[in-house]
């Protein structure tokens, strides 16, 4: 089955679909999620991509990311998509969207309405191997910390998010608010 994405405008109103691939080459708006989850410590859970992903492959990003399918409503495409790339669900909430542009290699570029999700869980997770090389906890410093040692090991959106001001704003809003329930 053909992968398409929603075309979007800079307000997340749909233009119509367009073939995934096809949408990077081209470097349009599409719609877009992006999945960070927390454990009680606070520490996000990182996966490594596959190495058999078309764009960004061996790098680290957050917990899951990906494309709502023409219909679908995002929350219910980060839910889906968690539990097929992570193998778990969690509840989550939505943090914060925003608008980014970014090259990703072999002449495709991501430029997406990214709607960015927090979920909270403790435990290992069950990842597809198509998907995922590898994951890992890390405290935000250490990521923070990483990420200014070596950002090419990890994927431009990721790094993006990192430094929104919403990121720091809705990651500890989110933490305070797991650890008062």
């Amino acid at each position: 089955m053909e992968e398409r994405v929603v075309l979007v405008d800079e307000n997340d109103a749909e233009l119509g679909v367009l073939e995934k691939q096809r949408a990077h080459t081209e470097g349009r708006l599409h719609r877009a999620l992006s999945v960070f989850v927390v454990n009680g410590e606070g520490q996000m859970l990182l996966q490594r991509r596959a190495a058999s992903k078309y764009h960004s492959p061996g790098q680290w990003t957050n917990t899951c990311c990906s494309h709502p399918r023409p219909g679908e409503p995002v929350d219910a495409a980060a839910r889906r998509r968690l539990r097929e790339e992570m193998g778990f669900q969690c509840e989550m909430e939505p943090a914060f969207t925003f608008v980014y542009r970014a090259p990703v290699g072999q002449g495709l570029v991501e430029h997406e309405f990214d709607h960015v999700f927090l979920g909270r869980w403790e435990g290992e997770p069950a990842p597809d191997p198509g998907e995922v090389d590898g994951w890992r906890w890390a405290s935000p410093e250490q990521v923070a910390d990483e990420v200014a040692a070596d950002p090419a090991a990890f994927t431009p959106w990721f790094r993006i998010v990192l430094a929104r001001p919403e990121w720091a704003r809705a990651v500890s809003r989110f933490v305070a608010s797991a650890s008062a329930g």
